[in-house]
């Protein structure tokens, strides 16, 4: 049985004319925590939108070992009037619900566990779940909202996350936290975890492999300590990265 999860051979992504990447082929693998980085304008937006079929691939192709069971995190702002942090979670079930029996036991001691895992333990108490559902996500700040949204992709209970930026919004504490999470999913559920991030330290410290993107001119995936031996990191950046006073 393969352990690849993600693949994708000559893939080229873009927007209509517009080529960002050519020519990806590389394979994710079940169980590992990917991280991918590059300069901004490099395509990592646009990768991750195109493996989650939010846009289409303009030649080439991908597949997964479980195309209907991906959940996507993206950077986007989102604005849910009326929308309690319950019902946003909550949407994360609906695949696993119907809409005439609703949501189940299960269903709700799911969505209490996803906000636990992402920092809210204290809203998470038995007393204190009917007061979650009635508080609107657009009161939270940014950071919270993103925990929430990633609340809701931890809820979905799926074998692929995709995850743009995640810790964007966040306060270095709870970066960690949403880090070492998706690493113990990887690692302890069989989950395949592919971020888009800036966090470098953080990615070089808990990632399982680097997918390293370079404006243009395509991708390498190893590990850190490889492509830092191969000076990949200048080569994308443009600059010696981890020298930053030259």
């Amino acid at each position: 049985m393969s352990n690849v999860s993600i693949s994708t051979n000559k893939l080229t992504i873009g927007y209509g004319a517009t080529i960002v990447q050519r020519d990806l082929s590389f394979s994710l693998n079940t169980g590992e925590m990917v991280c991918m980085l590059g300069p901004n304008g490099c395509g990592k937006s646009t990768l991750l939108r195109t493996l989650a079929g939010l846009q289409p691939a303009l030649s080439g192709e991908y597949t997964h070992s479980d195309a209907k069971n991906i959940a996507l995190v993206l950077t986007e702002r989102l604005s849910m009037d009326n929308t309690t942090v319950h019902d946003v979670v909550a949407l994360g079930r609906y695949p696993y619900s119907s809409f005439l029996d609703g949501l189940k036991k299960e269903d709700e001691e799911i969505i209490a566990e996803s906000l636990k895992q992402v920092g809210f333990e204290n809203q998470t108490t038995s007393n204190d779940i009917k007061q979650l559902q009635t508080t609107f996500f657009n009161a939270h700040s940014d950071g919270e909202k993103q925990r929430i949204l990633i609340a809701k992709a931890l809820a979905q209970q799926t074998p692929i996350i995709l995850l743009d930026e995640p810790t964007a919004h966040l306060d270095l504490p709870h970066r960690i936290l949403i880090l070492r999470l998706l690493r113990t999913l990887a690692h302890e559920q069989g989950k395949t975890i592919l971020i888009s991030t800036h966090e470098l330290d953080l990615a070089l410290a808990l990632s399982d492999r680097i997918l390293l993107m370079t404006p243009g001119h395509g991708i390498q995936l190893d590990t850190a300590a490889n492509l830092k031996k191969a000076n990949a990191f200048t080569s994308a950046f443009g600059m010696d990265i981890f020298n930053p006073l030259g």
